[in-house]
């Protein structure tokens, strides 16, 4: 039949040619579809770091619910066998009336000294207008101000007499020279304990106190400043070791670690990554402690746990290495539910905002470890039974409610993106997050430990590194005391100007317990 000009003749293809290119279309869409969740993976990461690099920091998140919590534990596991939460009359909680705080400035320190400045008239305004009669004092209006008075630099000359016979050359007797905690030390132990609690304290970086230092007239290198230091920190190395002891002998311990570098370390370059870890308890005299160390691997950890008494309860982030410390150690092992929410917070972020919603699968976990953290600030005051029993019937509901939605999500999500790590992290972690439940003195968090660590975090923004390992050691001590003695509600300058005095006159452990924040007797000042 003759092909008619002007209309395409029909292609026709084997059923092989049309597998092929239906087998090549679905291998292009998948592809395709592999291609666009790289490409939504990689905004979400770069939108995360954007915000971690310019974003606000705070994790904190508002909450919508208005009904007491205590009645949504049957609507969280609503069955028949739900027991009523308990609401005892002798365990009915008070609700202090509303008082508006007084407007105004806070007034200054009563104990401070005062120096009374008197503002006169002058005596030919002490006239009456009306009788020309002499104006007498009746009283003063009183105002005050704060006054500062900037730092004193003095020196200290010491004169030890000499004695001699006056009939014959055979005697000569010279006063001992005093016990130091550096001998022939250039610094006083007051001066000792304003240059540390500057740099260790208040992260003022030792070229800055040199400078202030001149401002004064003590003229003193930085290097000199760092020698004394150093000097220092090995000297109270003692009572580190009794803080130690006290800390390994409690029943509850928080562990963290963080980054610090150490520019002169035998065989390695200026540029590696050190660590400094942070150990705290939660039982007895409260003990902060800091440790370097050149890695942050289980043979590092192993030496600041070791003597650890089996039981001990351990608190820590999901570090791997600390499983292993538990482990080793017969320790019940906490999971810290800030760092399962953390990486669910990164994930809510990440959400588009036109994408946002309360039923997002981040937004509702977020919700309800809140719901967690509003039972905890309630029961705050109470006693460890009644708190376990708040424990057992709704914070209980809240975690069955997580886990519930943990499951079925788990693997609804791509594994790398934000939510799926945020997901696996909760439940790698499960085990170790629910443990809370079983008693009512143990926390939901490694918070503290993150606090104690935050001076040195915010310090080393200010001072950089350390120069040697002694250097970084010493600090680690000097950090310790100055934290522990915060954490006791001693004034870390006056706790160290009296050890620094006492301690090159310790000779027993009781003289060396003496000197433990809780225990030392401070100088008046």
């Amino acid at each position: 039949m003759p092909i008619q000009s002007g209309v395409s003749s029909p292609v026709t293809i084997t059923a092989e040619e049309l597998a092929a290119l239906i087998a090549e279309r679905d291998a292009l869409a998948g592809a395709l579809r592999v291609a666009t969740t790289e490409r939504d993976l990689a905004l979400e990461r770069l939108k995360a770091l954007q915000r971690q690099l310019f974003a606000a920091k705070s994790e904190a998140r508002g909450t919508d619910q208005k009904d007491l919590f205590l009645n949504e534990a049957e609507a969280l596991a609503p069955t028949d066998q739900t027991p009523q939460a308990e609401v005892d009359e002798e365990e009915s909680m008070p609700v202090a009336g509303h008082q508006r705080k007084k407007r105004g400035r806070k007034p200054l320190d009563p104990a401070l000294p005062r120096e009374i400045v008197r503002h006169e008239l002058p005596e030919a305004e002490r006239v009456c207008a009306h009788d020309g009669h002499a104006l007498v004092e009746i009283g003063a209006e009183v105002s005050e101000q704060m006054d500062v008075i900037p730092e004193q630099v003095r020196v200290l000359q010491h004169h030890r007499i000499k004695y001699a016979c006056p009939c014959c050359d055979q005697s000569l007797k010279v006063a001992p020279t005093p016990v130091r905690i550096i001998p022939r030390g250039l610094l006083t132990e007051q001066a000792q304990a304003w240059v540390i609690t500057g740099k260790y304290q208040f992260g003022m970086p030792l070229y800055r106190t040199a400078a202030l230092l001149r401002r004064f007239g003590g003229d003193i290198a930085s290097n000199t400043l760092a020698s004394g230091i150093v000097r220092i920190g090995q000297a109270v190395q003692p009572v580190i070791n009794l803080l130690r002891d006290h800390l390994l002998d409690s029943d509850l311990i928080y562990g963290d670690e963080t980054t610090v570098q150490v520019l002169k370390e035998p065989g390695r370059k200026a540029q590696t990554k050190s660590f400094m870890w942070a150990q705290m308890n939660g039982t007895g005299p409260p003990v902060r402690l800091f440790a370097y160390a050149p890695g942050r691997g289980a043979v590092h950890a192993e030496k600041l746990y070791a003597g650890i008494r089996p039981g001990t309860t351990l608190m820590s982030d999901g570090y791997e290495v600390y499983n292993g410390i538990a482990k080793a150690g017969g320790l019940t092992h906490l999971g810290c539910w800030v760092h399962a929410r953390r990486p669910l917070i990164k994930a809510e972020d990440a959400i588009p905002k036109a994408a946002r919603s309360p039923d997002q699968i981040a937004t509702r976990l977020v919700r309800l470890i809140a719901k967690l953290y509003r039972a905890e600030t309630l029961a705050k005051d109470w006693t460890s039974a009644r708190r376990l029993r708040l424990r057992s019937h709704y914070s209980a509901a809240v975690v069955r409610e997580i886990e519930r939605l943990l499951l079925a999500n788990l693997h609804a999500v791509a594994p790398s993106s934000l939510l799926g790590e945020a997901l696996h992290y909760l439940h790698g972690q499960w085990p170790k997050l629910v443990r809370f439940l079983d008693n009512g003195t143990w926390p939901l968090d490694s918070n503290p430990v993150e606090n104690a660590i935050r001076p040195f975090v915010v310090g080393r923004k200010a001072w950089l590194f350390a120069d040697t390992v002694g250097g970084a050691n010493a600090s680690a001590n000097l950090y310790s005391l100055i934290e522990t003695a915060k954490a006791n509600n001693v004034e870390p300058y006056r706790y160290l100007v009296a050890l620094f005095k006492k301690l090159p006159l310790a000779q027993t452990v009781d003289d060396y317990e003496a000197l433990l924040p809780w225990n030392i007797e401070l100088d008046v000042l």
